[in-house]
């Protein structure tokens, strides 16, 4: 029986980052990097426990990576992140030289690879990342409205 290998496959273990991060009462966000049918490094967000703005899914799941790999370009790896990167993490996956980035749902408001910047398909950088997003969108954007909608409650 050959595994399941599709987009959805591995977006949802990167929903099952995401919960994590809701768990630690972070944004809820996760990302997996595969390499050859396998996940090499993952992340959720961190930023409030580490109290580091970097502290990114993205970040953390590309830090892993490279470590694994020993390599910092990520040449043959393909990204899954429930929430669309923002600029920081967008650079870094250009610079990377990730040459495939799936992404959930879309970021009106800090969307770097097609809401408000398209920094991963930028013709003047020097490398481009074929970029698909939508993928498990609704499911991606629930756990991130329900967060906010309990923060939202909390502050009242």
């Amino acid at each position: 029986m050959k595994q399941n290998t599709g987009h959805e496959y591995w977006m949802e273990m990167a929903l099952k980052e995401a919960e994590i991060s809701l768990e630690r009462k972070e944004v809820p966000v996760g990302a997996v990097i595969i390499y050859e049918g396998a996940v090499i490094g993952k992340g959720s967000n961190q930023i409030e426990m580490l109290q580091d703005p970097t502290a990114h899914a993205e970040m953390i799941a590309i830090t892993a990576a490279a470590s694994h790999l020993g390599n910092r370009r990520l040449e043959k790896c393909t990204l899954y992140v429930t929430l669309e990167p923002c600029p920081m993490c967008a650079g870094a996956i250009v610079l990377a030289r990730m040459p495939l980035l799936v992404f959930g749902a879309y970021d009106p408001k800090a969307g770097a690879c097609s809401s408000l910047y398209t920094i991963t398909n930028d013709t003047r950088l020097n490398h481009r990342v074929h970029t698909i997003g939508g993928i498990l969108e609704a499911k991606c954007g629930g756990i991130l409205k329900e967060f906010f909608k309990v923060q939202r409650t909390q502050k009242l």
